[in-house]
């Protein structure tokens, strides 16, 4: 048995995103197939220990569904201001971080992003201090803010994709392990569902200021951190 989470889109109370962690079979391999066996696991489980929650997207290269595979980090891209081709969420996230001995390493920009993923100079420049993306500074706290506003604004210009997104219940990434990472596509997923039925997507994009004050003014609950009551929607 292992444990992954499930995030909730929730636009009632404090938090925006309700994090239940769901027990299921785990079919060992790195294979595509066993992932897809694990991802196929996880959403009955799902569907058993949380009420109400049928319909389910993996947000991972390993999806069972094109769109999940297609709004992951590393597929989903967007036209920014920082160049002139279209940039994966996961390069412009890997390329902004700002290191106490080094960084942002922008060339990443235009790597494929397992490659950027996997840079020596992320793991080999220090701590990790802030990000830097289009000259704007970026904080470490809150801890998902940065990532959560490149993947939201990276869907709001790929309406196809984000339409489709919202008539899913919850979100997974088969691969996040809340262990070992903080951030996670499937926790930024169910954010932009939140704040889209809450009318707010364009108004905390505006400025990266509002974005951060709105992260600031939630109860959090992303696997790593949890400010609410568990046990209270289900």
């Amino acid at each position: 048995m292992a444990e992954r989470p499930i995030f909730i889109p929730n636009i009632s109370g404090r938090a925006a995103v309700t994090t239940r962690m769901v027990s299921f079979e785990w079919h060992p391999g790195m294979s595509l197939s066993q992932k897809q066996k694990s991802i196929a696991s996880l959403h009955q489980a799902a569907r058993e220990q949380c009420q109400g929650i049928e319909k389910i997207l993996e947000i991972s290269s390993k999806s069972l569904e094109d769109l999940g595979v297609r709004s992951s980090a590393f597929n989903l891209k967007w036209l920014s201001s920082v160049a002139n081709f279209p940039i994966s969420v996961e390069c412009a996230f890997q390329g902004s971080k700002v290191f106490l001995n080094g960084g942002p390493f922008t060339d990443l920009y235009e790597a494929r992003p397992i490659d950027a993923k996997r840079d020596v100079r992320l793991r080999s420049s220090g701590n990790l201090k802030a990000f830097d993306f289009d000259g704007g500074n970026w904080p470490i706290e809150p801890q998902t803010a940065f990532y959560d506003w490149l993947y939201i604004s990276a869907l709001r210009e790929n309406p196809e994709i984000a339409d489709a997104i919202l008539s899913f219940d919850g979100f997974t990434d088969i691969e996040f392990n809340p262990k070992k990472s903080i951030n996670c596509q499937a926790y930024s997923a169910a954010l932009f569902c939140s704040l889209y039925k809450q009318g707010m997507v364009d108004e905390v994009l505006e400025k990266r200021e509002t974005f951060l004050n709105y992260c600031r003014s939630l109860d959090v609950s992303n696997a790593r951190q949890d400010d609410t009551i568990q046990g209270s929607l289900f």
